[in-house]
């Protein structure tokens, strides 16, 4: 009479959740920043955006790769190909100086990309918070308001 012993099965499978638990918050971070708190709706999308990051130093990052600002236009036409309505995430520190993320906006924005976003975080325990995670405020154009 054979029997199935299923306490190995089970055993490496809670070894594979843990692992995977503790792994997964770390694959999704990218450049360390501190995001403004403002209260404004999520952005609809499905499309996966490019993220442009503007670190506490003034380095411009491209994903997770640093990028000169002059050089940010002609990587941006590299990854995307003639595809210009490539949503752009644009995350700043708090820190860093409002002009320095508008220059990035505006050479984003040079390059012929129009859907830029600005990312922020949600207050604490604000009715935006309690929407959940990041929350967007659209850019438009370099020097307009934010749409809604």
């Amino acid at each position: 009479m054979a029997e199935i012993n299923v306490t190995p099965f089970v055993d490496v499978m809670l070894v594979l959740l843990i692992v995977f638990m503790i792994t997964a918050p770390l694959l999704t971070t990218g450049v360390a920043v501190d995001l403004p708190r403002t209260e404004s709706s999520p952005l609809p999308g499905q499309d996966e955006p490019l993220a442009v990051t503007l670190a506490a130093d003034g380095t411009v990052y491209l994903q997770d790769s640093a990028v000169p600002l002059d050089n940010l236009a002609a990587r941006l036409a590299a990854i995307t190909g003639e595809k210009r309505d490539t949503r752009i995430f644009v995350r700043g520190d708090r820190s860093i100086d409002y002009g320095r993320v508008m220059a990035v906006v505006s050479a984003i924005n040079r390059a012929g990309f129009t859907r830029v976003a600005l990312v922020t975080e949600a207050p604490r325990g604000g009715r935006a918070a309690a929407e959940g995670g990041r929350l967007r405020a659209e850019a438009g154009r370099p020097g307009t308001a934010p749409r809604p």
